[in-house]
């Protein structure tokens, strides 16, 4: 009777642990140690089973979406190019020089400056990312010395339609290096200057 007590207190923990979270995107791991005792009913006769869960069995319950990784490399017609978390295309300006954007008023609205503190994946080298200070006082992020921004018109993950965009925006290599081919590389009517 002791050993069906203690199978019905263990089950109930487990439950409660398991129930014991609600929305977020938290993760919630129990693990025990304790035997878990199974009681069947065979013509009249009660058998006890007990399980010992290894100690470094665990169970997992995920709720909510994984982690996008930082800036990361991801393959497209133009090579593999670097992303951001979401996985949006990110591109140098020509331009920009010493390290200093020259992407302001109008021109930022279009090509948003990608912020300093983004994380890198660990599928890059973080050597070749640094910051630029804007004229606002925020930080760019930089990949070997150029500053980094994303296309607002790019409508989803993985679209390059900035690439080569009036001979001054391209995309950037898994190693920061641009990537200038262009399959049609077009001009965008913009009501700023650069």
């Amino acid at each position: 009777m002791r050993m069906r007590t203690l199978g019905w207190f263990v089950l109930g923990l487990l439950v409660l642990a398991a129930c014991g979270t609600e929305g977020g995107d938290d993760t919630t791991t129990v693990a025990t140690d304790e035997p878990v005792v199974t009681t069947t009913a065979d013509a009249g006769q009660e058998e006890e089973t007990t399980t010992t869960a290894e100690p470094e069995e665990e169970m997992t319950t995920t709720t909510g979406a994984e982690m996008m990784d930082g800036v990361h490399a991801s393959d497209t017609d133009l090579g593999s190019i670097l992303v951001d978390p979401e996985g949006f295309t990110l591109y140098v300006f020509t331009v920009d020089t010493g390290g200093e954007s020259s992407c302001y008023d109008d021109c930022e609205s279009a090509w948003p400056p990608v912020p300093a503190d983004t994380e890198i994946g660990s599928d890059l080298d973080p050597a070749m990312f640094g910051a630029t200070t804007r004229t606002d006082g925020t930080e760019q992020l930089t990949v070997n010395g150029m500053p980094l921004y994303r296309f607002a018109a790019d409508a989803s993950p993985g679209d390059t339609s900035g690439q080569g965009a009036n001979d001054v925006w391209f995309v950037v290599d898994a190693d920061g290096n641009m990537i200038e081919a262009a399959a049609d590389a077009f001009v965008i009517d913009y009501d700023y200057d650069y």
